[in-house]
């Protein structure tokens, strides 16, 4: 795996070019504060932005991407449609919607953010439409089990080329990478840093310690090793900038198995099997 630096990349099943870091962007405001964040971090070198409907952020994000003068070219951008917008002609006009608030023409990935039951076949037959049209350069989904993909890709034209779920050193989901990896579906971490709660764990300052490191950069890093893309999400321009410093070292293996045993399946946000929203 190359990852030399923040334009560094992983080649999604379909040979589009997804960076291995980006920016995440939940609970950022709407307004001058997303677009200064979006604007900040792409003029520190990030080029994949990741928002959703559900942030209500998607105008003050398009406006970033324009403050920042970068090619449109160079940039990753990717949002996610609502549980409200799930059907085929709903989910449609949803990505038209957030294409305008963007002020873009395409999306580099749309995504279904999460599997409710009975909806998200059609929506992924939206999904493939945007897809097969160019409307959209990568189709994929968030917080899918493997019984979610199982029943998704039955039927499915296109497989989904990114899985986005929770994951962290407490929730690893190793058999549900393993499921991805054989599926050529790249599994990518939201809440990576479990809103801040790992950045006191013990184990985890020992080894950052040793790497010269913060314990955010270390698990960071450990996505990364492990083939995870990973979106941290900072307003901090400071914060922005040190997250994305992990292209310097290299975590060994028996570090990396340290992070692994961390795991206790242990979800800070909901669950998929059990949401009702």
């Amino acid at each position: 795996m190359h990852m030399k630096n923040l334009h560094s990349t992983t080649r999604l099943s379909n040979g589009v070019e997804m960076p291995w870091l980006g920016l995440g962007t939940y609970k950022i405001q709407d307004g001058t504060e997303s677009t200064n964040v979006v604007k900040t971090a792409i003029q520190h070198g990030y080029r994949s932005i990741d928002t959703a409907t559900l942030y209500g952020n998607e105008r003050g994000i398009g406006e970033g991407i324009i403050a920042s003068e970068i090619d449109r070219k160079e940039l990753f951008i990717t949002t996610k449609v609502w549980n409200s917008d799930l059907g085929y002609e709903k989910t449609l006009a949803a990505f038209n919607e957030s294409l305008t608030k963007l002020s873009l023409d395409y999306l580099d990935l749309y995504l279904i953010h999460w599997p409710v039951e009975g909806k998200f076949i059609e929506a992924w037959q939206a999904l493939e439409t945007l897809y097969i049209e160019g409307k959209v350069k990568a189709v994929g989904v968030c917080n899918f089990q493997i019984h979610h993909l199982e029943e998704l890709m039955k039927d499915a034209k296109i497989k989904p080329m990114v899985n986005q779920v929770e994951y962290h050193p407490r929730l690893s989901q190793k058999e549900l990478q393993a499921f991805c990896q054989q599926h050529g579906i790249q599994l990518e971490a939201w809440s990576p840093l479990m809103q801040g709660e790992l950045l006191e764990n013990k184990a985890l300052q020992e080894i950052a310690e040793r790497y010269n490191k913060t314990v955010a950069q270390v698990i960071l890093r450990w996505d990364l090793q492990n083939g995870v893309i990973t979106i941290p999400k900072s307003t901090n321009a400071y914060r922005i900038a040190e997250n994305a410093d992990i292209f310097d070292f290299e975590l060994a293996p028996e570090d990396l198995k340290q992070i692994d045993m961390l795991n206790q399946n242990y979800r800070i946000g909901p669950d998929p099997d059990n949401f009702d929203f």
